[in-house]
């Protein structure tokens, strides 16, 4: 009876999964982003080990929500798009995992800076 209901948490466990992170629509004014990983190899070749590589607050935006009402009732629209590099504070948002890789949701207000390249 045990290994009945261990085996339908599993599987609820599994359909509600997150598959890919191309089905995650951000709402209101919600970014989704991900973080840009430091170099682990410097420029002469050697390479750092993970421990000795700080994580940048730097993040390459993925999905944006269609953003959020002003006080009117009105759509105001996200500071940033699908595709710019942003940075955004060292700690909060709301961490999202798909599999192995990490990503964040943020409010638009809480980036700090649109990167120009």
């Amino acid at each position: 009876m045990a290994d009945v209901r261990l085996k339908k948490i599993r599987e609820t466990r599994e359909s509600t999964a997150l598959k890919s992170i191309k089905s995650l629509a951000p709402l209101l004014d919600r970014v989704l982003v991900q973080r840009i990983k430091a170099e682990t190899k410097t420029a002469s070749g050697i390479f750092l080990p993970e421990s000795s590589v700080k994580e940048l607050n730097e993040a390459r935006v993925l999905a944006v929500g269609p953003g959020g009402l002003d006080k009117d009732g009105k759509r105001v629209s996200c500071s940033v798009q699908a595709g710019d590099k942003v940075l955004i504070p060292q700690y909060g948002g709301s961490p999202v995992k798909v599999g192995e890789d990490e990503y964040s949701l943020f409010r638009d207000h809480d980036i700090l800076a649109k990167i120009n390249e």
